[in-house]
């Protein structure tokens, strides 16, 4: 659809709900007089403009900063405003914070560079200076940069500026190559990765989606991941200082490990209080009561959590400090990993609460402090070999459930596995149901209250996708995919072969 045709049929959607041209101010009392379908569509109407209008936005800033280069010096489009930068002149013009501003001049960049247009300005140059379209002077026309496609997909309406940013960013630059036939190859690589995530958008939150780049850029390029991971290890920092009231404050910079570490402790500590699993031990039950009753806020209790930690030190009581059992970090690395790490490949595994990428070797370091369990899994992330027959899930199936679920299954829940609770397809008491893997699935305690309450219920065919089937009259039925990062981790993505990679 063409770009102001789009714009008008968003403008009748709105024109028609509130039955004319209204005043702005009248606005909230006329959403009261709608029904719910009429909010749901001027919702969509008024994200189809914002939309719209984002993308002038970030071709415009695109524009502006092609104008505003350094070399433009005080005659450049910001610089005649009295901006130094055009991040800066978008800002004052939107109103937008500085994070925001320099992300639409980020896209509209993308968008210049994916259309060709830095190049075919070379390339005028250069052929004005030779006066003719050919000869030394006359430049070849440049390849479609691999980000090219985003520019082309937000465009289009089928990505949003967000989602173009953080697949942009959690791709990154590919690693540099000896020559260009390599350049090429890894080029087309990371437009593959691109169009794959580009495809998976719409089922996916942002943040899932920038988890997923940055996890498939880390199996592509093993040994940039683990210079990264180096660099983060490298920036860990503790630091405490008074403020101008002489309050003492701290600022902790993690590490990927110590980071996930810390953050096991605080849901381990605080699950009941922010939506945890429902307890099944009358002893735990009692305790995640007393801790839901405690006065004190989630950051006090957090506090008041790792200061006993520092006082009891490593010979701690796990259910001293933690009212229930020891916190630890659960990591998921594929066979094919442990055995490149044998031989000295760079791979890499994942957390298994937010799919946060470290190096396969760190993993097996652990190994020797906490063991093991084994879970074979196909290449869709399905366990194979640990299904049995009882009430309840078991620890071991749990344990499988998240490797293949990764979290909460519902679309765009972002819960992790450890405040999940198994849920089983076919009920029971109802269906006769069995406790196997194959017919498990993994939902936040409000989505699982959400899914027995509301009428909503889950099918599947064998092995096939779990099916979310809304109550009558509520929509289509909707496909729950697992986690993104998930399905390319079992899926064994292999980095682009040794001579594509730049020389030591």
């Amino acid at each position: 659809m063409a770009f102001f045709s789009e714009l008008a049929k968003h403008l009748d959607v709105l024109r028609d709900a509130f039955g004319g041209d209204v005043e702005a101010e009248h606005l909230p009392v006329l959403f009261e007089r709608l029904g719910d379908e009429s909010v749901v569509a001027a919702l969509e109407a008024a994200t189809g403009l914002v939309r719209a209008g984002e993308k002038v936005r970030i071709a415009a800033a695109g524009a502006a900063a092609a104008r505003s280069t350094r070399d433009a010096g005080h005659g450049g489009l910001a610089q005649k405003r009295g901006h130094r930068s055009p991040a800066s002149l978008l800002q004052e013009i939107t109103g937008s914070t500085r994070a925001e501003a320099a992300k639409h001049v980020r896209l509209g960049e993308s968008l210049r560079a994916g259309a060709g247009l830095a190049a075919a300005t070379d390339e005028s140059t250069d052929a004005a200076g030779s006066g003719s379209d050919s000869g030394p002077g006359h430049a070849e026309p440049a390849a479609e940069p691999w980000h090219a496609q985003l520019g082309r997909a937000l465009l289009a309406g089928v990505i949003g500026s967000a989602q173009h940013d953080v697949i942009l960013r959690g791709l990154g630059e590919p690693p540099v190559a000896g020559d260009a036939e390599a350049s090429q190859h890894i080029a087309e690589v990371w437009a593959l990765a691109a169009e794959q995530l580009i495809a998976e958008a719409r089922e996916r939150t942002v943040e899932e989606l920038g988890r997923a780049a940055r996890t498939v850029r880390d199996q592509l390029d093993p040994e940039g991941a683990q210079r990264r991971f180096d660099e983060r290890l490298d920036g860990r920092a503790f630091r405490l200082w008074r403020d101008a009231d002489g309050v003492r404050r701290g600022s902790i910079a993690f590490e990927d490990l110590g980071g996930a570490w810390a953050e096991t402790i605080l849901d381990s500590a605080l699950r009941p209080r922010r939506g945890g699993p429902r307890f099944v031990d009358p002893d735990e039950k009692a305790r995640a009561d007393e801790l839901i009753a405690d006065p004190r806020s989630n950051d006090q209790l957090a506090y008041d959590l790792f200061l006993d930690i520092l006082r009891a030190g490593a010979l701690a009581d796990a259910e001293t400090v933690f009212g229930t059992r020891q916190a630890g970090v659960r990591v998921l690395v594929t066979q094919a990993a442990l055995d490149a790490e044998t031989n000295d490949a760079p791979a890499v595994a994942l957390v298994e609460d937010d799919q946060t990428s470290i190096p396969a070797w760190l993993a097996g370091q652990q190994v020797c402090d906490t063991g093991t369990v084994q879970c074979a899994v196909d290449r869709a992330g399905n366990p194979l070999d640990m299904g049995r027959e009882a009430r309840l899930f078991t620890a071991k199936q749990r344990i499988a459930l998240a490797a293949r679920d990764g979290g909460c299954r519902w679309r765009g829940c972002d819960r992790p596995a450890s405040y999940c609770e198994a849920h089983h397809v076919d009920e029971w008491a109802r269906d006769g149901g069995r406790t196997d893997i194959d017919r498990g699935i993994l939902l936040c305690r409000w989505h699982h209250m959400e899914l027995h309450h509301g009428g909503w219920r889950i099918t599947r065919e064998g092995h096939g996708d779990f099916v979310l089937h809304p109550p009558p009259g509520r929509g289509d039925p909707i496909v729950l995919v697992p986690r993104l990062a998930l399905r390319y981790a079992w899926a064994d993505l292999a980095p682009p072969p040794k001579r594509f990679r730049p020389a030591a």
